[in-house]
């Protein structure tokens, strides 16, 4: 029987790729407008950013999701002003992603269902607490959360043990009681499976070929189990 469902973010609950396009787009024209960089050099530039924040940290952590710290690399590089840019780049990206996210098809009825079923929502999501926070906001679930576990607050990246536990201690359930539902087979399903616990690929494309992973190209099919 299950007991909570735990629920990836990014590119699961919304479409964040296509989001990123539209965010890289206005951070680009603010880019032009302020420092006269066309768009292939602020892309290389960030680009080359994160690199240098990935060597930095010498491992996978929320810190490497940090934009701020991405742009403030950036600028002195460039040897350009912290102030205002920093914080108004940051920004920029943030509140063009916040603004393109849509809920994908039939999150709210499987939500509904768990809901009456009496089974506990729960996010289990790589980033930073206060991104994600507004991204559920944005998609009008926030309120229907019963619990939030990010990489910031674990101190580890799925597929992290580490994270799953702290995952499974808020979900008060065994394993074999809890389900999660992510994009990415190694960091969601796998991850979660590694620790006795259920999961399905979300992949909304008709193209998913993996033998042994149950997977869902819908939330509806979801809210029809429920």
């Amino acid at each position: 029987m299950i007991k909570t469902i735990l629920l990836d973010i990014d590119n699961t609950l919304y479409n964040y790729d296509s989001a990123h396009e539209k965010a890289m787009a206005a951070l680009c024209d603010y880019c032009k407008e302020q420092f006269d960089w066309e768009e292939d050099k602020t892309k290389n530039l960030i680009k080359e950013a994160q690199q240098e924040q990935k060597k930095r940290l010498q491992k996978d952590s929320s810190a490497l999701h940090n934009r701020l710290i991405r742009f403030q690399i950036l600028l002195e590089k460039e040897e350009k002003a912290i102030a205002p840019y920093a914080m108004e780049m940051y920004q920029c990206y943030w509140n063009a992603i916040i603004y393109h996210a849509q809920i994908e098809p039939g999150v709210h009825q499987m939500l509904q269902k768990a809901k009456e079923a009496h089974i506990r929502i729960g996010i289990a999501t790589d980033m930073t607490a206060y991104i994600q926070y507004r991204k559920l906001a944005k998609l009008g679930i926030l309120s229907m959360i019963d619990f939030i576990v990010t990489s910031e607050e674990a101190g580890a990246e799925k597929p992290e043990e580490v994270f799953y536990r702290l995952c499974l201690e808020k979900a008060k359930c065994r394993p074999e009681e809890c389900v999660m539902i992510g994009d990415s087979l190694k960091k969601d399903v796998k991850g979660a499976q590694a620790m006795g616990m259920k999961a399905f690929w979300y992949h909304p494309q008709e193209d998913a070929n993996q033998e042994c992973v149950p997977i869902i190209h819908s939330f509806f099919q979801l809210a029809e189990v429920l």
